[in-house]
Formats: structure tokens, C-alpha cells, sequence
């Protein structure tokens, strides 16, 4: 890769960093730099995130984004994206989360599964994946973007490591052999009131396939998943705007539920 190229990359993590810290978007990457590659839009998130690693953060997993019809549609895009999963993300069940640290965000419920063995390589299928799982849980994840207005391509996300921002999980369950996760319906409420639904199903047909894809993503760039991360697998529903003062909840017939707190 030649220098101006990797001076780019590193300029625009730099950049992305600033406008998170500062609370101030920025154009996106593909008004300025069209026909922006995805594999140099990974390479902007890894250089960013690299940069949180050396400031103490820590990799506790990974994300798979857009993988409903739902979001895409919402979004834009035609294909997922995937995300890293860095410990200050992670808040518990119940949690506090203060909005105005925050710049756009908005929240969506999702099924998460936290791994028992390392899941590595392209041939890796969804009989794998489900051996690798120790436990699953509901989760909503609060997404942000620190490009203007939401006004984004599937590479400009990738580049914003996902427009991920918060994670909140629910208590983790045993995956029971017998639980069909594409057949489970979550419902997310704010201040009790319901106003998303959606089905394992909506994530690429099974949630289970999300793993799949993920893991053959980062095969391209030699690298897996591990004991111990927690992985996303995307939003049942279109992400709903996140309002202060506000407490939302996500919940199923067959994993416990999961709660968070906006003020």
C-alpha cells in the first residue's frame, strides 16, 4: 500500500475520533472520497480502533450491522456490515446511559450470543457456529454516527466501526438445542409502550447465519472470533430514534429481558 494511501486511512480515523470526542459530525467519507473501497473502509475502522486499543480500551467482540431487510432499507444499503466491540460499549441490564454524551443515536433491539470456542476461517457453517455458542441473550445496541445527518453508505458505516456507540445486554442464557431463535419475537417497548417488533428470522433468515457471515469476513483478513466475545447479530426492526428521559426494554417468549435508561 503506498504512503499517501495509509496517510489517508490515518488522517480519517483521526478524524473520526475528533468529531466522537468533540461531538461534532463530519461530511462523510464517500461525499469525499468516492468510490471508497470496502475493504479501505475496514482498514479506516481498524486503524481507528487500533487507536482506542493504545488509549486502554480493550476488544470484548464483535457486531454484524444491517443484516435485516429492515435496517438496510432504512439505511440505504444492500449488504451488512460488521463492527468491534470495545469494553466501555458495554453497559449492563438496567443501565444508565446519558444522551447528550452522544451525537445522533438511536437504538434497536437484537439477539446476541457470547461464545464458548474460538470460530475461525471460510469454511466455518452453521453447524459450527451453533457448537461455538455458550450462551444468547437480548440486547439493544445504541448506534451512532458521526457523519452528518445520518447521510451514510454501507462504506462510510464500516469506516464509523459500524455506527456502533453502547451495547446493552440481558442476563445470558444456555443456548438450548431446542430453541429456534429465527422463530423468536422480540418486542421493544419505551416508557411501556410497544413500538417495534420483530423476529430472529428478519436477520439474514436465522440469526445463527449472521455468525456465519462474520466469521467469513474476517477470514479475508486472517483474523476470527474468540472464546469469551460477545457477538451481535443485527437489528429484528428498523433503529428508533434514542429520546432523553426515557426507559426502554426488549423482550422475548424465551430469553429474559433487557432494560436501559436515557437521561
Amino acid at each position: 500500500m503506498d504512503e499517501r494511501r495509509v496517510q489517508w486511512i490515518n488522517d480519517e480515523a483521526t478524524a473520526l475520533l475528533a468529531a466522537e470526542r468533540d461531538r461534532v459530525p463530519v461530511a462523510s467519507l464517500t461525499e469525499r472520497r468516492p468510490g471508497l473501497s470496502l475493504d479501505d473502509a475496514y482498514r479506516v475502522q481498524a486503524a481507528a480502533v487500533a487507536r482506542r486499543i493504545e488509549g486502554g480500551a480493550r476488544v470484548i467482540g464483535h457486531k454484524a450491522g444491517v443484516t435485516s431487510r429492515a435496517m438496510q432499507e432504512q439505511m440505504g444499503v444492500a449488504e451488512p456490515d460488521s463492527g468491534v466491540l470495545l469494553d466501555y460499549m458495554l453497559l449492563p441490564s438496567g443501565g444508565s446511559l446519558v444522551r447528550g454524551g452522544l451525537m445522533q443515536p438511536r437504538v434497536e433491539a437484537e439477539i446476541a450470543f457470547w461464545l464458548g470456542r474460538d470460530l475461525a476461517g471460510p469454511d466455518i457453517d452453521l453447524e459450527a457456529v451453533q457448537r461455538a455458542v455458550a450462551g444468547v441473550c437480548l440486547a439493544l445496541e445504541v448506534i451512532d454516527t458521526r457523519f452528518t445527518g445520518w447521510r451514510i453508505t454501507v462504506a462510510d458505516s464500516i469506516a464509523d466501526n459500524a455506527s456502533c456507540a453502547r451495547v446493552v445486554t440481558g442476563p445470558a442464557t444456555p443456548l438450548d438445542p431446542d430453541l429456534d431463535l429465527a422463530a423468536e419475537s422480540l418486542v421493544v417497548s419505551v416508557d411501556g409502550r410497544a413500538v417495534a417488533t420483530g423476529e430472529g428470522r428478519a436477520v439474514l433468515g436465522d440469526p445463527f447465519r449472521a455468525l456465519v457471515w462474520l466469521v467469513h469476513r474476517l477470514a479475508r483478513f486472517d483474523a476470527g472470533l474468540k472464546a469469551g466475545e460477545l457477538v451481535l447479530a443485527g437489528a429484528v426492526h428498523a433503529s428508533l430514534p434514542l429520546d432523553v428521559a426515557s426507559t426502554l426494554r426488549a423482550h422475548s417468549p424465551h430469553l429474559p429481558p433487557v432494560e436501559l435508561l436515557v437521561v
